[in-house]
């Protein structure tokens, strides 16, 4: 009946005789032992208890057809295959093999079984469908039975779990393995991206105490432009228009933020304003930039083999992209001994240049940066270091994840140069806050904050002659 995918005879291995799962009711001695055991739990526990044991026994079976499927499909023909070819034939193998069994489905149940089949067999498991879920931005996988999602900026708990740490395992490799990379208990944390771009990583036990951790950022299929961000909120029109005009003018940017601020996605819209004439070159630990221009050239470090050969470091790629007569080169985040030849980049004719740093402002980016290349091993009078910072960066911006979840472009500041010793920077725009609604949402508004841009001369040469008008401070509504 199934002969299109399944496995010949020739080829198939011998199955052994899986155990049967049993669903009919127990037997009346046993039952009544149940029920006498269950008459001293309170009542509100008995139906909890009923939904736990069924969810476990669909767990059994899924476990058990999955095995029979993959002693039944030819794997090889299924690369060729059709999405609805396939659910068809996963249906029928089911159907065949539930009946041998003689496990008996209702409708609801059967169909669920099917899809979580073709999601093992096709996908990422348990997890696909969170996946296909939009209006999930973050999966946190904290050991088999525990699945978080972030939701509006919110964790919630979900149902969704693993049948086991081994289950969880085989999606974890099934997923680096398809991007040329390992994790095992000699290497146990790992980098990757999905095929949709999501950012994907997991650490795993010994390092993992109980159980496998795995942390998903989703990407949304749809890039964000600049007027996307601006309908939600995440910054103003002039906002926008300032960045626009030094995006053109090929200013130094760094994005900076907290963990889950936005700092990629802002570097995307920001690189929208990069004209398509000039050539881009980006450079990644893990594949993340959508840029939307035609001349890009993208590069992903890599860790080291089994031998601890073969390692390449943000650095490497650094250093060979100056080499690949570069117009601007955006690092997807800077964090190591990488930052020093991002700066020289800025300053020997790489103009427009950006970056992302981990930072809570402006000021503490510039410290970042300081000590970034103290960590490198660079021995350089502190003075130097920061004329270096003050004559690369022209210009930070900090993105935040505020307290009820919302993302804002909490300050835009530029660098002027050096005072003495220290480096001088002023606040153009800013996020004001106000106060907190009943339901803890944040109540502020943005406002320029009266101070002219330094780089307005610039701008005006550029072509980019701003209002004076998007300078003035707007009071509280």
């Amino acid at each position: 009946m199934f002969s299109k995918y399944k496995k010949t005879p020739e080829t198939a291995a011998a199955r052994k005789p899986a155990a049967v799962v049993d669903l009919a009711p127990p037997p009346a001695a046993h039952a009544a032992k149940t029920v006498v055991r269950k008459a001293a739990q309170p009542a509100a526990a008995a139906p909890i208890d009923k939904d736990v044991k069924r969810k476990q026994r669909m767990g059994e079976i899924k476990l058990e057809l999955h095995r029979a499927l993959l002693d039944n499909l030819n794997l090889a023909a299924l690369e060729h295959a059709s999405e609805a070819d396939l659910r068809q034939e996963i249906n029928a193998i089911s159907a065949e093999i539930l009946s041998e069994k003689s496990i008996v489905l209702n409708r609801e149940d059967r169909m669920t079984l099917n899809s979580e089949l073709f999601d093992e067999v096709t996908g990422l498991g348990p997890l696909e469908t969170l996946l296909k879920d939009d209006t999930v931005n973050d999966i946190l996988v904290n050991g088999p039975q525990q699945i978080f999602v972030e939701r509006d900026g919110k964790l919630q708990l979900t149902d969704i779990t693993f049948k086991d740490e081994k289950h969880l395992l085989r999606i974890i490799d099934k997923i680096v393995s398809a991007v040329g990379r390992r994790v095992d208990e000699s290497n146990p944390y790992v980098d990757a991206r999905l095929q949709d771009g999501s950012r994907f990583n997991a650490m795993v036990p010994p390092v993992a105490v109980d159980g496998s951790l795995v942390s998903i950022r989703k990407f949304k299929k749809d890039k964000l432009a600049i007027d996307d961000l601006v309908n939600f909120g995440a910054f103003t029109e002039e906002m926008a228009a300032y960045l626009q005009a030094a995006v053109a003018t090929r200013l130094n940017i760094i994005v900076s933020g907290g963990t889950g601020s936005g700092k990629t996605t802002t570097l995307n819209a920001l690189s929208s304003f990069i004209d398509n004439a000039e050539r881009i070159l980006t450079i990644e630990d893990t594949a993340e930039l959508q840029l939307q221009q035609t001349h890009v050239g993208r590069m992903e470090s890599r860790p080291a083999n089994v031998e601890g050969k073969g390692e390449v470091s943000p650095r490497d790629c650094l250093k060979n992209a100056l080499r690949m007569r570069p117009d601007r080169i955006i690092v997807g985040e800077t964090r190591g001994e990488e930052v020093i030849d991002m700066l020289q980049a800025m300053n020997t004719g790489h103009d427009g240049s950006m970056t992302t740093i981990h930072a809570n402002s402006a000021r503490d980016g510039v410290s970042r940066l300081e000590n970034m290349i103290a960590m490198a091993g660079i021995e350089m009078p502190l003075k130097a270091v920061r004329s270096q910072i003050s004559s690369a960066v022209n210009l930070i911006v900090q993105a935040s994840r505020l307290q009820d979840g919302s993302r804002r472009m909490t300050s835009i500041t530029e660098i002027t140069g050096m005072e003495g010793d220290v480096i001088s920077m002023q606040e153009i725009f800013r996020y004001q806050r106000v106060g907190l609604t009943p339901d803890n949402k944040i109540i502020g508004h943005f406002t320029a904050t009266g101070v002219r841009s330094h780089y307005a001369e610039r701008f005006r040469m550029w072509g980019y002659d701003l209002p004076s008008s998007i300078y003035e401070p707007i009071a509280a509504q």
